[in-house]
């Protein structure tokens, strides 16, 4: 997957940016907001590209001038990213003071630096208030490029000093279609890989090139194997807690969510197009039937905080939290 690509359903974006630069209306902060997956990273990438760009044609970089060479090496001097340093950790205020004074500095280049940010949710307090300095005195050709997938989690006092970009799921049949061509599937098995990815095509997209699908399905099949008893949730919380708990919390939220729909709806056609735990129907089906609603709605309530106080940076006892969690699904059933 190229880190720096303009995706067919972000076309709209692309060129109100382009309009902005043609007419020199580029903001000195963008902050692109919308679910992970979509290719916002990538277009933050493609976008810095352009401006640091020496000879840019026709709203492309031309690819041959000394700065897209460095770009092409990977070290870029005037081109930064603020990332956490570990997967899951914050981005903390030393990292955001390195950047930033990098930025008050004349660009080695000529002409812009910008700084790329994700996820922007990851600041920590002290990192935002930190970054608020500069989003208040940009340096002169200065861009700040804030991708976040959680925006709810982002200062209020951020999001008002940036620009936003909204990004959107684009339509399931454009990116089935997309999913299918880039993986060389037919249309029913991106039609599923997709529903797994919850509409994301680049989430799919990784789930089925990282390896991903793999730990779904283990997790799948464990929690299949509680509901029948052929498991205990210490057992299952041993085997899991090591892997990346933000993912399993997901599954599970979005296997809630199906049930739930199960509950309300009609069964009919619709609501299993509707389903994004479309190889998961026959368990869906036994837990909305025996389930009370009230118990699945508060588990929601439940994985919710649990993933909050995860990407809120507490670091809870991960194999106490996965146990909690799986005898309450358990107890869905009894």
């Amino acid at each position: 997957m190229s880190d720096e690509q303009i995706y067919p359903w972000l076309q709209s974006q692309w060129q109100q940016l382009l309009q902005q630069r043609e007419q020199g209306r580029l903001p000195h902060a963008l902050l692109l907001a919308g679910p992970e997956g979509v290719g916002k990273g990538a277009f933050a990438n493609a976008l810095a590209h352009l401006l640091l760009c020496h000879q840019p044609q026709r709203g492309r970089p031309c690819g041959q001038c000394r700065s897209c060479e460095l770009i092409a090496s990977g070290h870029h001097p005037d081109r930064l990213y603020l990332r956490p340093e570990e997967s899951g950790k914050p981005i903390k205020v030393d990292q955001v003071r390195d950047v930033t004074s990098v930025l008050h500095s004349t660009a080695q280049q000529g002409g812009y630096r910008v700084m790329i940010m994700e996820p922007a949710e990851a600041m920590n307090v002290s990192a935002a208030n930190a970054l608020l300095k500069t989003l208040e005195e940009p340096g002169a050709e200065t861009l700040l490029l804030l991708v976040c997938h959680q925006l709810g989690q982002l200062m209020p006092t951020i999001r008002s000093r940036c620009q936003r970009i909204d990004f959107r799921m684009p339509p399931a049949e454009d990116a089935q279609r997309w999913l299918a061509t880039r993986l060389e599937l037919d249309q029913a098995g991106a039609g599923k890989l997709l529903a797994i990815a919850q509409g994301a095509p680049l989430k799919a997209l990784e789930m089925k090139q990282g390896g991903q699908l793999e730990l779904r399905r283990t997790f799948m099949t464990a929690l299949a194997d509680l509901l029948r008893d052929r498991t205990d949730a210490i057992s299952v919380a041993q085997k899991l807690h090591k892997e990346e708990l933000i993912h399993l919390l997901d599954w599970l939220l979005s296997l809630l969510g199906d049930v739930a729909r199960l509950q309300v709806a009609e069964p009919d056609a619709d609501t299993a197009q509707a389903l994004s735990n479309v190889d998961m129907t026959k368990m869906l089906a036994a837990v909305a039937n025996r389930a009370d609603r009230v118990r699945i709605f508060a588990l929601i309530d439940r994985v919710q905080d649990e993933r909050k106080s995860l990407m809120l940076r507490h670091n809870p006892n991960r194999q106490l939290l996965l146990e909690r969690i799986l005898l309450e699904w358990m107890a869905l059933m009894r």
